[in-house]
């Protein structure tokens, strides 16, 4: 999984010293010269941006930008900033993931559709991302290594068994039998 990115807009000064420390950073630095290249990067990513002067482009969406107007401030404090913000912009994606027709929150471990939710476990939802991320139908030992990490131990009726409940439950739920899918080649979304 890649780093989360932060833009430096127009401040040269900070994305140096934060470019020196790159290495310890949980997030990737990225220098921007103009609001107009901010617009650009916004629409390719989604990051952080922290400037020292306040943003006018009307084009941007705000809730991703720190500006910094209480300068000197602490390496540590702005480092805890811009996590923070990492972290929220983190939440707002996992509350709102869509897989067909059907919304996922992986927060609270809800999929719904339709005013109907269904609780999920975290097993449950790692097969449901997982397939959703394969094109082609994955085999059970496929799962057995990949969701489960693989254990010599592991029977493969656990993943069956797995995938059997969850498409039971599912289908009780929202009576939709072809969420997922069970193939000769294994199991899809």
């Amino acid at each position: 999984m890649s780093k989360p990115q932060v833009n430096i807009l127009n401040f040269t000064g900070l994305y140096n010293i934060l470019f020196e420390l790159r290495d310890v950073l949980k997030f990737d630095v990225l220098s921007l010269h103009s609001e107009e290249e901010l617009i650009r990067q916004n629409k390719e990513v989604d990051a952080i941006t922290v400037t020292n002067k306040k943003i006018t482009n009307n084009n941007i969406a705000l809730k991703n930008i720190i500006v910094l107007n209480d300068i000197p401030i602490k390496l540590i404090d702005l480092i805890d900033k811009i996590n923070t913000n990492l972290l929220k912009q983190k939440y707002s994606f996992q509350s709102n993931f869509n897989i067909k027709n059907y919304k996922l929150d992986l927060n609270s471990r809800v999929m719904s559709y339709e005013k109907k939710d269904l609780k999920l476990t975290e097993r449950e939802i790692e097969i449901i991302l997982f397939l959703n991320n394969k094109k082609l139908p994955q085999k059970i030992e496929i799962l057995q290594k990949e969701v489960w990490g693989y254990s010599e131990n592991l029977e493969t009726h656990t993943v069956e068994t797995h995938v059997y409940r969850l498409r039971k439950k599912i289908n009780e739920r929202f009576n939709d039998e072809n969420f997922l899918i069970s193939t000769k080649d294994g199991y899809k979304i």
